[in-house]
């Protein structure tokens, strides 16, 4: 069957969804993950024909599209901060905005290059999309990164061999206190960061259905009436486990920015930095500890 023909029957199923531009996007990831082409491969030969064996991705790929199942998911893959991450249903697929939470640690490191930071701290890995970008642009730093799921861990070690990075992975509930303990009795961190779930049931209306449907509601939803559940608790264990002057940076639910920072202001954390993402929504937060 002609490439062509498929890419028309693409368009036809999925461009009412998700839109014309969209799509071929799509299309053009589905022939470069399976068929290894690029788009310019059928722009020079539009009658670009492939076998039956090389047509059956394609169309399965096609038919979880229409479920509105995402692409991330549908390759097992993604790309965040210039890196290949795999990804799965246990794992929420990585954001430009956290893209650019990234970008900012990397700057403020650059910023302190007379107090280095050695030892960082990722809570709530998932991929490990965090904890392995800066393992990766930082020299002579230690990684820890933890996760209450076990899936999601096996997938954060697959990616720290991936981009050849050692990262130290650790199963457990940032919410159970005893875990502190028993995890991190001997450890302090010159940086301490966490993206934790912080999307309220309330906001449910606001998200689209390929996220709504799909990505693990564990790693995004907390309760209305504690919204800032997380933020509270690993505050608190910032406050035991960073060193003097040591970095916290949060990645942020947009409608509660005063209130997280209020939050950190309570916990004598200083030089409270309140930051927008590309969208100019309140989207990242960076304290110092000041004791």
């Amino acid at each position: 069957m002609r490439l062509k023909d498929i890419q028309n029957i693409f368009h036809k199923e999925l461009d009412a969804v998700f839109g014309k531009d969209e799509v071929g996007s799509f299309f053009n990831i589905l022939i470069s993950h399976y068929l290894k082409l690029n788009r310019i491969a059928l722009i020079l030969d539009p009658d670009l024909t492939i076998t039956k064996e090389e047509e059956q991705p394609l169309f399965e790929a096609l038919s979880r599209l229409k479920q509105e199942e995402p692409i991330q998911y549908i390759i097992g893959e993604t790309e965040f901060y210039g890196l290949p991450f795999k990804v799965n249903e246990y794992t929420l697929i990585p954001r430009p905005e956290t893209e650019e939470l990234v970008a900012w640690i990397l700057k403020c490191q650059l910023e302190r290059s007379k107090e280095s930071i050695t030892t960082i701290l990722d809570i709530g890995t998932g991929t490990g999309c965090i904890a392995i970008s800066l393992a990766k642009n930082l020299s002579n730093v230690q990684v820890y990164a933890l996760d209450v799921s076990e899936e999601a861990i096996k997938i954060a070690k697959q990616n720290a061999e991936l981009n050849n990075v050692k990262v130290n992975f650790i199963k457990a509930d940032i919410l159970n206190k005893k875990s502190w303990n028993s995890e991190f009795k001997a450890l302090e961190f010159d940086l301490i960061v966490s993206n934790p779930p912080y999307v309220r049931q309330l906001e449910k209306i606001e998200i689209k259905n390929n996220v709504l449907k799909y990505e693990p509601h564990l790693a995004l939803f907390v309760e209305d009436k504690n919204p800032l559940q997380f933020y509270e608790v690993i505050a608190n264990f910032a406050v035991d486990k960073l060193k003097e002057k040591g970095l916290l940076f949060f990645e942020i639910n947009q409608y509660l920015g005063t209130e997280t920072k209020q939050l950190l202001q309570d916990k004598a954390f200083v030089d409270l930095d309140l930051k927008p993402d590309i969208f100019g929504n309140n989207r990242m937060l960076k304290g110092i500890k000041n004791i």
